[in-house]
C-alpha cells in the first residue's frame, strides 16, 4: 500500500498516536481511528515502525501446503463428498461460486515433492477423474489451466505488548491481524466477527484512544483468537498426518490438547446426532470448538462415541492409495 500514516499528539505517555494517513501524492486524511483492512498482505508492522512504535507481537510461519486448483464453468455438480475431504496424502476442496461457475483445488504437503506434477494439467486431471465421489466436477468447460498457490502463512499479531499498545488511533481487523491456511473458508465470517467486536469497543470505550485498544485487543483474545488456534492446531494435525502416510508410517496423534479434542470430534460425529450437531457449530463459524469441547455433555458423548466405535474401522473415502497416487502423477 502506498500510503503513510499521520501521526498527532500522543493520547498515552511514550505511545505514537495516529490521526490518519498519507496518500502517495501528499493528499491526507484525518480520522479518529484507522483500521486496517488490507488483508494477509498488509504491512502494519512497517508503518507503525515509521512513525517510532514498538513492533506488534507477531507469530508467522508456512502453512505447509500447497495449492493446486483448476477453475470450471458449466452446470454446477452436485456434491456427492464434504467440500474439504482429506483423502490420504492429499486433501480435495470443491467449491461453487455464482453464475454456474466452480473450483476443484487439490492441496498437498508442500515437501511432497512427486506431487509437484500436480502443476501439469493432464496429472492433476488423471488424480480428480480417480476420485469416484468427486470425479464428476470435471463435467465442465476448464477455464484456467492448473494455478499453483504456496508460501501461504500463518500469521498472527498483537498490538498490546507487555500490558500497553504499541500505537493508539489504530487497529488491525481480519487477515491484517491473522491469517491461515483458507481451506476451511472462514475468513471472511471470522474477519466481520471481529469487525463487531471492533464496533463493541468504539461504543464502550470510544472516546478515550488506549482504553479503545486494549478493550478491542481483549475481546478479540476472548473472541476471535480461538479461532485463528483452532486452525492452527487441526492443520497441524492434518500435515503430521500427510507425512505419516506419505512415509508409510502410522499417523501420530495430533501433539497439543486442542489438536487431539478437534480430530476426536471429527473421528466420532458420525456416531452421535448431538455430537454431529455440536460439531457443525464449529464447522459454521457460529461457537469457537474450545467452547464446543469444554462442555461436560460433550465430553461424555465422546467417551461414549469412541467405546461404540472402537471396534469399527472408520469407512475409507473411495480414491487412490499413495501408491496410485504416484503412479497418476508420474
Amino acid at each position: 500500500m502506498s500510503f503513510e500514516n499521520v501521526t498527532g499528539p500522543s493520547a498515552a505517555d511514550g505511545i505514537p498516536h495516529i490521526a490518519g494517513v498519507r496518500t502517495a501524492d501528499g493528499e491526507e486524511f484525518r480520522a479518529e481511528l484507522v483500521v486496517d483492512a488490507t488483508g494477509r498482505q498488509s504491512r502494519s508492522p512497517q508503518w507503525l515502525a515509521a512513525i517510532g512504535a514498538r513492533p506488534p507481537y507477531q507469530e508467522q510461519e508456512d502453512c505447509g501446503f500447497t495449492y493446486y486448483t483448476r477453475f470450471f464453468s458449466g452446470t454446477v455438480p452436485q456434491r456427492r463428498a464434504a467440500g474439504l475431504t482429506a483423502l490420504g496424502s492429499i486433501s480435495l476442496l470443491t467449491l461453487p461460486a455464482d453464475n454456474g461457475t466452480w473450483s476443484v483445488t487439490i492441496f498437498v504437503a508442500t515437501g511432497d515433492q512427486p506431487l509437484k506434477n500436480l502443476r501439469h494439467d493432464d496429472r492433476w486431471t488423471r488424480v480428480i477423474a480417480a476420485c469416484p465421489l468427486h470425479a464428476h466436477w470435471l463435467d465442465g468447460r476448464p477455464d484456467t489451466p492448473v494455478l499453483a498457490m504456496s508460501g501461504i502463512a500463518d500469521r498472527y499479531r498483537r498490538f498490546v505488548v507487555d500490558g500497553a499498545p504499541v500505537v493508539t488511533g489504530f487497529a488491525a481487523v481480519a487477515d491484517a491481524w491473522a491469517c491461515t491456511n483458507p481451506s476451511a473458508g472462514r475468513g471472511l465470517t471470522v474477519g466481520f466477527l471481529q469487525a463487531l467486536r471492533l464496533r463493541d469497543a468504539l461504543r464502550a470505550c470510544g472516546d478515550e484512544p488506549r482504553a479503545l485498544v486494549e478493550d478491542f485487543d481483549r475481546r478479540t483474545e476472548a473472541e476471535i483468537t480461538p479461532w485463528y488456534r483452532a486452525q492452527i492446531a487441526f492443520d497441524r494435525a492434518r500435515f503430521a498426518e500427510m507425512q505419516a502416510i506419505r512415509e508409510n508410517r502410522d499417523v501420530p496423534p495430533p501433539d497439543n490438547e486442542l489438536g487431539r479434542g478437534i480430530v476426536s470430534l471429527m473421528s466420532v460425529l458420525i456416531a452421535d446426532p448431538d455430537l454431529f450437531r455440536a460439531a457443525l457449530e464449529y464447522i459454521g463459524t457460529i461457537t469457537p470448538v474450545q467452547q464446543i469441547l469444554a462442555r461436560p455433555d460433550v465430553v461424555q458423548r465422546m467417551a461414549a462415541a469412541r467405546e461404540a466405535l472402537k471396534d469399527t474401522p472408520r469407512p475409507p473415502i473411495p480414491g487412490p492409495s499413495r501408491e496410485q497416487l504416484l503412479q497418476l502423477v508420474s
